[in-house]
């Protein structure tokens, strides 16, 4: 019988580990106590920068238009959609733009029609027929299914297909339904450096749920991403612990497991008891120093790294004319993505807008000082500095480890450590935006509410598309 009370612990409090602990308190209701142990604040890598007393998104900053979790969680607590400022796009290959989108549509198309074939129309068709797919996972979890693995959940979506699209590269199932190389090149190449910082080799899911973010609609949330993650703490009152978890230990009470949490706050060290925990921060040994102790058989270590990317948030005048624009009037691009050439020391720029957009606020005009967001693997030099802008008031640099380096691991984290212990951020090693951490989010919750309540029929279970449709 379920004990009157379930303390349980979330490891983070990015949106991962709020998102959670929201799904927990929506399924278990008031039996769940939570703590939320966070070292650094609320919103993990959905962070803001100031310039000039306005707030800029430092790092992830669009949510794809059908992005129905994070649709939820802004409608749930009130917030808005950030209004969206018109810009053109180009992709420069270190000599020369190879594609410029223009203010017309048709246009558009005649380009990449001109350039590329049908290749557009190809890649379009493959897109959508994954998130055609991947769309499932709502139905599912609307009617409470959780898997207890990455790859049952896969399967469960586009049967073994979707499992092999996590370790093929996008390029070779593209080149395979018909695109041709020069598009891969060109256009994919662009896409992944911007959104992954990595090459057309990173696999065909994560491929796909970047390209599907880049040719749909997309909207970022007003005053910063970050509320989001604020918000859902704030909403499921959950005891947040300013403290950094060093390790967990497993030990036994009345036949059932009990995890000690052991942390370092600014008080010293402390630990507390559980009877579930989530971890929502990477425990592989390059990010975290995070020990497992009690647990048989052990708890393996995590394969694969992180690939470091460094975000350079810039207030200052573009140099236009290393884009072959000599007068800066006449540069007409507010984002620049770039191919994958040896010379380019920047994987894209935007000129980015602040996360609170007034009624009056326009784009600034490319001869003025605008702030300017770069995206590379490396931070930038002086001369590099020199070479993409004119001058400048100020540079603001963030280095982090953002997304799985998609070439360093074969095999697929696990999502259930122990009993009811839950690792929610092996799932960027399908695919790393802020909705397949929020879809995690929800399957871990539902994994832990059937495994507590012994509701296994709902767990794991074959033919789903055939069962919800005989629920229905």
């Amino acid at each position: 019988r379920p004990r009157p009370s379930l303390p349980a612990a979330v490891v983070g409090a990015g949106l991962g580990g709020s998102a959670v602990a929201y799904f927990l308190q929506q399924h278990f209701g008031p039996q769940v106590q939570l703590d939320v142990y966070e070292a650094a604040g609320a919103g993990g890598r959905l962070a803001t920068v100031t310039v000039n007393k306005q707030q800029y998104e430092s790092r992830a900053a669009s949510i794809h238009a059908l992005s129905l979790h994070m649709q939820e969680f802004v409608k749930i607590l009130g917030l808005k959609h950030r209004r969206e400022v018109a810009g053109k796009s180009a992709i420069f290959s270190g000599e020369h733009f190879v594609l410029e989108e223009t203010d017309w549509y048709l246009l558009n198309l005649f380009r990449l029609w001109w350039h590329y074939g049908i290749s557009f129309l190809r890649l379009q068709m493959w897109v959508e027929e994954v998130m055609e797919k991947f769309m499932r996972i709502y139905k599912y979890q609307a009617y409470g299914y959780a898997f207890s693995s990455l790859e049952e959940l896969l399967r469960s979506l586009g049967g073994e297909a979707f499992v092999n699209m996590t370790q093929r590269s996008v390029a070779e199932s593209l080149l395979e339904v018909g695109v041709t190389q020069r598009f891969v090149d060109d256009v994919i190449a662009a896409v992944l450096r911007s959104s992954y910082g990595q090459s057309v080799l990173v696999p065909a899911f994560a491929g796909a749920m970047s390209l599907a973010g880049a040719q749909g609609s997309t909207w970022a949330v007003e005053g910063g991403n970050k509320l989001v993650c604020s918000g859902l703490l704030k909403l499921t009152k959950a005891n947040v612990i300013p403290a950094r978890v060093t390790g967990i230990s497993l030990h036994s009470s009345e036949g059932r497991a009990l995890y000690q949490v052991h942390y370092e706050g600014s008080e010293g060290q402390g630990s507390a008891f559980y009877d579930m925990v989530v971890v929502t921060i990477p425990l592989h040994p390059s990010r975290s120093n995070f020990t497992f102790e009690n647990f048989e058989p052990p708890i393996a270590d995590f394969p694969g790294a992180f690939q470091p990317s460094v975000t350079s948030v810039v207030h200052g005048y573009l140099n236009s004319s290393y884009f072959g624009f000599p007068d800066p009037k006449l540069f007409p691009f507010a984002s620049i993505l770039t191919t994958d050439t040896p010379d380019l020391f920047f994987n894209a720029m935007d000129n980015i807008c602040p996360v609170n957009i007034s009624a009056a606020f326009r784009r600034k005009q490319p001869q003025e000082a605008a702030v300017w967001r770069v995206l590379s693997q490396q931070p930038l030099d002086k001369q590099q500095l020199k070479t993409l802008f004119r001058s400048y008031y100020s540079v603001q640099v963030t280095e982090w480890q953002a997304y799985p380096r998609y070439d360093a691991a074969k095999s697929l984290p696990p999502i259930m450590l122990h009993e009811n212990l839950f690792y929610l951020s092996g799932v960027e090693w399908v695919a790393s935006s802020m909705e397949m951490i929020a879809v995690a989010a929800k399957n871990v919750a539902l994994l832990a509410y059937n495994r507590w309540h012994q509701d296994l029929e709902k767990i794991d279970q074959k033919d789903l598309m055939h069962k919800v449709k005989t629920e229905l």
